[in-house]
């Protein structure tokens, strides 16, 4: 099954200000605003549906050690090539986001070697992107 014929994800996740994420997923990251409502918004995330969620309290996150980093635990994100995600890393720069995980190599000479990089939303949810050499290696043991 070719990347194109996979199914399109749904999340939701908790932010405390519709406006702050209004920006910050419109403009920042480029995903085009769908339907919304007083409490919610939806953003088309490169194909895939995520809904910002008006919540009073978004919550703090809790961290793994991944690689020798501090992972958040609860987080979303996309997997792009590479081409992509170095495109959209230098999209996320020349905005001034600041990276929780600076853009780098994971699991460099590995399997499942990949490009990677964290940051969090105005809300503090964390988004991951990554890439791979190889789509094959997404899944790979």
């Amino acid at each position: 099954m070719t990347r194109a014929l996979l199914p399109r994800f749904h999340v939701a996740f908790p932010v405390n200000d519709l406006s702050a994420a209004r920006r910050f997923y419109g403009e920042v990251l480029g995903c085009p605003e769908g339907r919304s409502a007083e409490r919610w918004v939806d953003f088309d995330f490169q194909g895939h549906q995520i809904v910002a969620q008006l919540s009073e309290r978004p919550g703090d996150p809790e961290f793994n050690e991944v690689d020798g980093q501090n992972v958040p635990v609860r987080h979303f994100g996309l997997i792009l090539t590479l081409a992509q995600w170095r495109a959209f890393t230098e999209r996320l720069k020349a905005a001034e986001v600041k990276f929780i995980i600076e853009p780098q190599i994971r699991f460099q000479g590995q399997v499942g070697e990949q490009a990677t990089c964290f940051f969090l939303d105005p809300a503090g949810n964390a988004i991951e992107l990554k890439a791979f050499a190889d789509d094959a290696s997404v899944f790979a043991r």
